[in-house]
């Protein structure tokens, strides 16, 4: 056991050389304000490219507006040529019979042309109005179907006349006459009271 090596503690300290201490009067604020001002740079720029990135965004915005409404307005004058075109060769029906069916109208209107379609107008409660539009195929069927006008359909006298094209956003013009659900009230002329005072004239 005693002839055991032991450690020894508290040998010589290894020479590692001087330690640099700082040099108290070396200012180092210098290399803070760099830091500073780099860091004040990135910021600047960063505002920047956002600035800009929001005015890009606002351009897309505006642009992808102009050609949404170029498009809505495109489509609504096809639309509306569409329109056109079909009612140049339709006719308006009036004084139609409440029983009379689609196949009936057609079948009056038959010699002037093909018919491509009826419409017999409904109201909400799912009752005829008592009036048609009939589409043919041909525009020329359309003038032979004006000639039909005052013709008898189950005993009523029809009125043919050309369909018109209503222009979206024009109301037409109905100059006011009587409402029955509103009626006449006659308006009296205002006549004062005559007050007599208590006291006499004078």
């Amino acid at each position: 056991m005693e002839d055991e090596e032991h450690e020894v503690y508290g040998g010589e300290i290894p020479d590692v050389g001087e330690m640099e201490v700082p040099d108290p009067d070396i200012d180092m604020s210098a290399g803070d304000d760099d830091a500073v001002k780099e860091l004040d740079e990135m910021k600047r720029r960063l505002k920047e490219m956002e600035e800009e990135a929001a005015a890009l965004r606002e351009m897309q915005a505006k642009v992808e507006k102009d050609m949404g409404a170029a498009q809505d307005s495109a489509s609504t004058e096809t639309d509306q040529a569409v329109k056109e075109e079909v009612d140049a060769r339709s006719v308006y029906v009036g004084n139609v019979d409440y029983a009379c069916t689609p196949e009936e109208v057609q079948l009056h209107f038959q010699t002037c042309g093909t018919v491509n379609r009826v419409t017999i107008l409904m109201d909400k409660f799912g009752q005829p109005k008592g009036f048609a539009y009939v589409e043919f195929v041909e525009v020329e069927a359309m003038q032979e179907a004006l000639q039909l006008n005052e013709t008898e359909l189950h005993g009523r006298q029809l009125k043919v006349l050309p369909k018109r094209t209503n222009v979206p956003g024009m109301k037409q013009y109905r100059p006011g006459g009587f409402n029955p659900s509103i009626g006449y009230r006659f308006r009296r002329p205002f006549v004062p009271p005559y007050f007599y005072s208590p006291y006499g004239y004078g």
